[in-house]
């Protein structure tokens, strides 16, 4: 089987895949124009946290430099004391956990669901313990997360949600966005999301005490507006500028065309690959939820397919179709940073203060962690697909399964 003449999957990672077109240089040329690049003197950035924070039906959402940035803004929000617990899962950026760490809090994991690769309330409810402060809830691939029963589980206890949607934009469970269930919402506008700015971020929350906290933190904790300002706090500089504003505001009304387009495609695929034994295909953890398909993961079977992801993958290679068996290589926990506790100079600091259970990376308590990497093979998606694209990905799939079938 060859690639038809003329047809190659678009890739987020060039204009083939992306949006950006007319509207984006408009409005970088109306910002080179006035000279103007800074978030603080400019409107556009201004104009993207207006724009956003009605979309997504919130009181508060502050733009920032990238998806990292953004679980900065939201975890120095809470201003946690040193040796604090935050639960998050294994099975995500190293850029959603480091900021943990710079915060003097303790990153502790919780289990995944082997099929959703998410968090459960219940391996959130196993990590919990009296020193938890917050949990942050990752909607991988744009799956939603069992984030009412998390949240549940936080308020009994005093904690905090934070949502990881860098994955998720307008992703719904039980009828709410995702962003907007827990205290703060962290959306990331990096090459490859829903849409982009290259890098960048915005956080979100109906909370003014949590939104004065993440507009400071963005800001170095220098008080604008105030009749005396000051840097109130240790902070940072995380502003977006206002090319990279410009840039988000003309790519916001193209999102919801870009989700319903990946929702659409994926429904395509899947129906597709429906009678092929072993493979298990990605839907809604939920009946009320609403799958926005960043990436198609699939799950397979080794037992049904020769060398399971790998081997398919390495099948779909000849096809010029890339694609990444176990997503990251290794959970968080077995990078070094974390594994070898490599922080600041040799101090070990936060970890020193670390409860030993927290920081206990025992293989038996991440069966589903290591389950679902062995298993997953992610594809390639974006909203530049069109059917013929997916019925070619079907098809390449179907071909090198029938030659793999075990």
């Amino acid at each position: 089987m060859s690639t038809p003449a003329g047809l190659s999957l678009p890739n987020d990672q060039d204009a083939s895949g992306r949006t950006l077109g007319k509207e984006e240089l408009a409005a970088l040329s109306e910002v080179i124009s006035s000279g103007t690049l800074t978030s603080t003197k400019g409107q556009f950035v201004k104009r993207l946290e207006r724009e956003f924070a009605e979309l997504m039906g919130v009181r508060h959402a502050f733009a920032c430099a990238s998806g990292t940035a953004a679980i900065h803004c939201a975890v120095a929000a809470l201003d946690p004391e040193p040796g604090d617990e935050i639960i998050t899962s294994p099975i995500t950026d190293m850029g959603a956990i480091t900021p943990i760490i710079y915060e003097g809090a303790i990153p502790v994991f919780a289990d995944v669901d082997p099929i959703s690769m998410n968090v459960t309330a219940e391996t959130v409810e196993r990590a919990m313990s009296n020193r938890t402060r917050a949990i942050i809830v990752t909607h991988l691939f744009g799956n939603p997360a069992e984030i009412d029963k998390i949240k549940a589980l936080a308020d009994a206890q005093g904690a905090v949600v934070i949502e990881d949607c860098a994955q998720s934009f307008l992703a719904v469970h039980d009828g709410a966005k995702l962003g907007t269930v827990g205290a703060i919402g962290c959306f990331s506008l990096q090459q490859g999301k829903h849409i982009t700015t290259g890098e960048g971020g915005i956080v979100t929350t109906n909370c003014d005490h949590l939104a004065r906290r993440m507009f400071l933190y963005i800001n170095k904790a220098w008080g604008y507006g105030d009749p005396k300002p000051d840097h109130y706090f240790l902070a940072l500089n995380y502003r977006m500028t206002e090319l990279q504003g410009a840039v988000a505001v003309a790519q916001l009304p193209k999102l919801s065309d870009c989700v319903e387009t990946r929702i659409e495609l994926a429904a395509h695929l899947s129906r597709a690959l429906s009678e092929l034994p072993g493979l298990t295909l990605p839907k809604p953890s939920g009946n009320s939820s609403r799958h926005v398909y960043w990436k198609y993961p699939l799950i397979v079977d080794e037992r049904h397919v020769k060398d399971g992801p790998v081997g398919l993958a390495t099948a779909l290679r000849e096809l010029n179709i890339a694609s990444a068996p176990r997503y990251i290589q290794k959970p968080a926990f077995q990078c070094a940073v974390i594994r070898d506790q490599r922080t600041f100079g040799r101090s070990r600091w936060p970890f020193t203060l670390a409860r030993p259970e927290a920081i206990d990376y025992s293989p038996e308590k991440f069966t589903g962690t290591f389950e679902a990497l062995s298993r997953v093979l992610v594809l390639p998606w974006n909203e530049r697909y069109e059917t013929r694209h997916v019925d070619y990905l079907a098809e390449s799939i179907t071909a090198k399964y029938q030659l793999l079938k075990q």
